[in-house]
């Protein structure tokens, strides 16, 4: 049995492993599965930054965030920032909002944000 979990652990991919110990990680915290939002209802989502950027929306900058747990992700927006201390790729992040849209398109506009 101990050498059926070795070799499984040793021919697994090193992206399926991180997946799966970052869904873990963002579940011991408590919150909500990011696959599984539901627009219009307020979540507490934690998990791993994957990207930063600096959008312009009607002239003035917007900072997003997208914030993924293994299973999905949604996007952070901070309007009119264009940085945030301490948000990198890489790092990890619990925000609390409001969900708008679904799927690869869900936003949490202005959320309130926690870094780990």
């Amino acid at each position: 049995m101990a050498l059926r979990k070795l070799v499984e652990k040793i021919t697994k991919p090193v992206e399926d492993r991180d997946r799966e110990d970052l869904d873990s990680y963002c579940e011991r915290l408590g919150c909500d599965r990011l696959d599984a939002l539901e627009p219009r209802t307020r979540v507490r989502a934690a998990g791993e930054i994957r990207s930063v950027r600096i959008v312009p929306r009607a002239g003035a900058p917007a900072l997003e965030v997208s914030v993924s747990d293994g299973r999905g992700s949604v996007t952070a927006v901070f309007l009119g920032r264009r940085k945030i201390q301490g948000v990198s790729p890489g790092r990890k992040m619990v925000v609390e909002g409001v969900v708008s849209g679904t799927g690869r398109s869900a936003q949490i506009f202005n959320p309130v944000y926690t870094l780990l």
